[in-house]
């Protein structure tokens, strides 16, 4: 998938990770971007922007989306 932003764009593999190791891993795999958890359910803004992928969690604190950059 080309997103047009740089580095790594797409963490399928992170499904069903704690939510904080996601974050911490997609940061050091694409340095470019800010990996912001989020419980399911929030509201957030819906611009793109390249340095930003949000990590969506469930109430247990575990990754239920496909992190990507947007």
């Amino acid at each position: 998938m080309s997103t047009g932003c740089e580095g790594k764009s797409s963490w399928p593999e992170l499904v069903g990770f704690e939510g904080t190791v996601a974050e911490a891993r997609i940061e050091r795999e694409n340095p470019l971007v800010n990996a912001i958890i989020v419980p399911e359910g929030s509201i957030v803004t819906t611009d793109y922007r390249c340095d930003r992928v949000w990590v969506w969690i469930n109430k247990a604190g575990i990754v239920k989306r496909v992190p990507i950059i947007g």
